[in-house]
């Protein structure tokens, strides 16, 4: 996620140029001609240097906050919720991710249409609001957790996540993938500060004044962050967003490398997902010490802050389809790892490499089906209907690791059943960037043809 995540009009600087110069960005493919996007300029009240950053804290308090579950899912099952089985536990943060991840769907076509300021304003309120409702939560109240954490936060962060990544792209051009990638590593910051600070207070001072200092600090950044975002171009509002959710669903189903990419997002976040819930069980199960196992997420996303930075980078040189295929296949071998997982080191060997990948993997999801979009005007309703797909996926991970893994704590069924599912989305994702590469040489040779036409036509 991450999945981390990211609805937002990106690509890697090249892939964006070259689908300027063969498309029209007011292309009626999803919109009809009296609904098209204004791109006027507004005045400039907000430089690419401010947005970035608020952005960036953004991040921190929306997916920075869901890949932290794994903190909770540890405390739940040892303390608080010491009642429930883990695979129940489980369904908290997998209905937070895929609340926050499927909305896309309709958040990605309300943005379209304008409604920047309802979405991030109405989501950062029902986002603090829910996680101080956590703050009530009673001992072995499991529905209490549920309704605040795993409902409530994951709709305010859904509303929050797409638009303020998405906004980032109408200030910056030549440079769009790299900012999008240090943009996005706000999330990996946030999974990173969210584990630090709970486990240095859950059993310290109890949960409740735990949860409240969380909701406190995430409401700060928020109350920092919202207020000055400004949209740099002027959307038309109005048609049927959710018609135009239905036609560009029909014409994008045609699209084989749109397919097998959007198969592979959604069966490819069950692995990425199992080391964000259970690494830090899985190291307190394993004796090495609560001192060290509170660190085992850390060590994970800190890496992941660093493979989301280079991602940018990487993919302008090797190309954002083929880089995703790769850094997956890399991610599901760290999976599999997971079977021999039981010293210090290897917590460590393992949480440092797929942290990394699973962290520039996430950086270019947007990259990746920006670029099997025609036309920029499709790339927000093409992630929504990619995400939403995401969001199931990491729905059901979750908990069936949780019932694979049983009370007796049986590491290597779920590590296995994570291994090969998140195998077929690589696999998927592989195909994906096999097809885009044959339609972009296809596009090039039709596109020489009718130069050439046209030069001896002149002539």
């Amino acid at each position: 996620m991450h999945p981390q995540v990211a609805g937002d009009s990106t690509v890697t600087a090249a892939l964006v140029r070259e689908s300027c110069k063969n498309s029209d960005v007011r292309s009626t493919v999803i919109a009809a001609p009296d609904e098209r996007a204004d791109k006027q300029t507004l005045p400039d009240t907000q430089t690419p240097i401010l947005t970035a950053p608020l952005t960036f804290l953004l991040q921190i308090c929306c997916f920075g906050y869901a890949t932290s579950f794994g903190v909770y899912e540890d405390y739940y099952t040892r303390v608080y919720l010491s009642n429930v089985s883990s695979s129940t536990i489980s369904w908290i943060g997998s209905i937070n991710a895929f609340i926050m991840v499927s909305m896309g769907v309709f958040v990605g076509r309300l943005y379209d249409r304008g409604y920047f300021y309802q979405l991030i304003y109405g989501g950062a309120l029902l986002l603090s609001f829910s996680l101080f409702m956590l703050s009530l939560a009673k001992p072995g109240q499991y529905y209490q957790i549920l309704l605040s954490q795993g409902i409530g936060v994951g709709i305010g962060g859904g509303l929050i996540y797409l638009p303020s990544i998405s906004i980032v792209s109408q200030y910056f051009q030549q440079n769009r993938a790299i900012a999008m990638t240090i943009v996005a590593a706000g999330s990996s910051v946030g999974s990173v500060v969210h584990p630090v600070m709970l486990n240095n207070t859950l059993d310290r001072l109890g949960f409740a004044t735990a949860a409240r200092a969380n909701a406190g600090l995430v409401t700060g950044l928020l109350l920092i962050a919202c207020p000055m975002m400004r949209l740099r171009f002027k959307p038309s509002i109005g048609g049927d967003a959710w018609a135009d959710t239905w036609r560009a669903a029909r014409k994008f189903s045609k699209d084989p490398a749109y397919i097998f990419g959007t198969f592979g997002v959604g069966t490819f976040i069950i692995c990425y997902y199992f080391p964000e819930f259970y690494i830090q069980l899985d190291s307190q199960t394993h004796g090495l010490g609560s001192s060290f196992s509170f660190y085992a997420l850390v060590i994970l996303n800190g890496c992941s802050v660093l493979g989301r930075l280079s991602a940018g980078l990487i993919a302008q040189r090797f190309g954002v389809t083929w880089t995703v295929a790769l850094f997956s296949f890399i991610c599901v071998a760290c999976t599999f790892g997971f079977i021999g997982l039981s010293s210090v080191t290897s917590v460590v060997v393992i949480g440092v490499i797929f942290g990394y990948f699973a962290g520039a993997y996430v950086a270019l999801l947007g990259p990746f089906f920006a670029a099997l979009a025609d036309d920029v005007s499709e790339i927000g309703a093409r992630l929504g209907i990619a995400f939403f797909f995401a969001g199931v996926g990491s729905l059901i991970g979750g908990p069936i690791s949780g019932a694979l893994l049983t009370s007796q704590n049986v590491w290597w069924k779920p590590a296995v059943f994570s291994g090969v599912v998140g195998l077929f989305g690589s696999g998927c994702y592989l195909v994906s960037a096999v097809l885009q590469s044959r339609s972009q040489t296809a596009q090039r040779k039709t596109a020489g043809s009718e130069t050439k036409r046209s030069a001896e036509e002149k002539i």
